[in-house]
């Protein structure tokens, strides 16, 4: 593939903070989250010698968009020119949305011996597949500009990458989901940037 995308995940939220589950539902950014966006922008200014020619997309979700806000200011770029694309939300929790992650793992012990895709078993929670097939859409995208800025979110960010990266779905599950360093998706690899 010859696109290449700068995937970010929003700054911490209040529900982060409170390590509560988020999926489709917001908080806003705390004043970590609004620093981890500022660094992230700051950094990915640095990177970008023409902010003008990169295209800005984001999740639709607040805590997405206020990020990508404060992303297209320090690119000087105009928040008109954000594209919100619903294909790139969070993964849906079901009934796990809102609950805090502690609480959840002292319920169900099982889910504190598994990594990232203990949330998958969520009730009502969206479907690998559905979350892979509309993720896969986006990046498939005929009408995606070879240079993209995303503002993502941890779960779907990480599916995003293995996708990128054909990782299988243990790998993908194994990724990290930083708030402090971003993802340069480039010939087929991943490249963590710190922030």
């Amino acid at each position: 593939m010859s696109r290449t995308i700068y995937l970010l995940r929003h700054g911490q939220t209040q529900f982060n903070a409170e390590l509560r589950l988020q999926g489709h539902c917001n908080s806003d950014l705390t004043a970590i989250g609004l620093q981890q966006a500022e660094a992230m922008a700051n950094t990915l200014a640095g990177l970008l010698s023409t902010p003008q020619d990169w295209a800005l997309y984001s999740s639709p979700l607040g805590r997405a968009q206020q990020t990508a806000q404060i992303i297209s200011e320090h690119l000087q770029l105009s928040p008109d020119n954000i594209q919100l694309d619903e294909r790139l939300m969070e993964l849906g929790l079901g009934e796990w949305e809102q609950q805090r992650a502690p609480d959840l793992q002292l319920q169900f012990p099982q889910l504190s011996q598994q990594v990232l895709s203990w949330y998958l078993q969520a009730p009502g929670a969206e479907r690998y597949e559905h979350l892979q097939g509309r993720l896969l859409s986006w990046l498939q995208e005929p009408s995606l500009p070879q240079q993209v800025v995303v503002v993502a979110h941890g779960l779907s960010g990480a599916v995003l990458r293995g996708l990128y990266a054909q990782l299988d779905y243990d790998a993908v599950w194994q990724q990290e989901i930083p708030q402090n360093a971003f993802f340069k998706l480039s010939n087929g690899q991943i490249e963590r940037i710190a922030c």
